[in-house]
């Protein structure tokens, strides 16, 4: 799909961003990646859309974009003062990124998480399909 002027950043607003061009379909599923390597860098796994490194602009804080080479030849990029996931690259595709749907602010209705990656072997609890859903924090939860 092609998206034009979405934005997003890092949790601290240190980063910015918007990205114009394709975003997932020709270029790939969205995934959600849950590996150890995802688990240990995201605290779950790695929510992903493939997207065009032309297409992203940093519009404040490119000075503060880390990039951690987690293997050879990948790096996964975040901010420096929050940590915040950004995006991933790998060498040996220079013109491609998979850019962390939640650093994004808003994205279209279609996109969605369209397969799970590297789940054989995942620990019991990154099922949560029968997980309950509270619009805010669970009860009982403390202030």
């Amino acid at each position: 799909m092609r998206v034009s002027g979405v934005t997003g950043g890092c949790l601290c607003e240190a980063v910015r961003f918007t990205y114009d061009g394709e975003l997932g379909g020709a270029l790939g599923q969205a995934t959600l990646c849950v590996c150890g390597q995802c688990r240990k860098a995201q605290g779950y796994g790695s929510a992903v859309v493939p997207a065009q490194v032309a297409g992203l602009t940093f519009t404040k804080g490119a000075d503060q974009v880390r990039e951690f080479q987690s293997s050879p030849g990948k790096h996964r990029a975040f901010c420096g003062a929050c940590g915040s996931p950004l995006y991933s690259r790998l060498d040996a595709r220079p013109a491609a990124l998979r850019l962390r749907l939640g650093a994004f602010d808003a994205l279209p209705d279609t996109v969605r998480i369209e397969a799970v990656i590297h789940g054989q072997g995942a620990p019991s609890w990154i099922d949560i399909a029968d997980a309950s859903r509270y619009p805010g924090v669970e009860p009982g939860r403390p202030g």
